[in-house]
């Protein structure tokens, strides 16, 4: 089985920044795909970004585009998540999951396998 684990999330300012990280254990790391994804409160859970199995190719979420950038060290078995210029509409449970069965980029719920614990990010001033 994959673990991941989820840190770095916090309390910061509209417009501030906060990088995520996942670190993984459990499986090949450089053999699979990794996302992103998050839960507003009173809403469900949405897809945010994904990074394929060696970081060359990522996709995400119009509404992050040119905000956030989704990285991985695969030999640190860590993913990473930066977040810039946050929004309020950005606060959320960020949760990091895993695609063991794909190695490309992956943006759908039910590819993703494990999941980790979450972390909250809350864009307040």
């Amino acid at each position: 089985q994959v673990q991941v684990a989820e840190s770095g999330g916090g309390l910061v300012q509209p417009g501030g920044s906060l990088r995520l990280s996942c670190a993984a254990s459990g499986g090949t790391f450089n053999t699979y795909a990794m996302g992103w994804f998050r839960q507003p409160p009173g809403k469900e859970r949405e897809f945010v970004a994904s990074i394929n199995w060696s970081g060359g190719n990522t996709y995400y979420t119009d509404s992050v585009k040119g905000r956030f950038t989704i990285s991985r060290d695969n030999a640190k078995n860590t993913v990473y998540l930066q977040m810039n210029n946050l929004k309020p509409e950005d606060t959320a449970v960020f949760y990091c999951a895993a695609a063991p069965r794909h190695p490309d980029v992956v943006y759908h719920t039910y590819e993703y396998d494990y999941w980790g614990q979450g972390t909250q990010v809350t864009v307040s001033s």
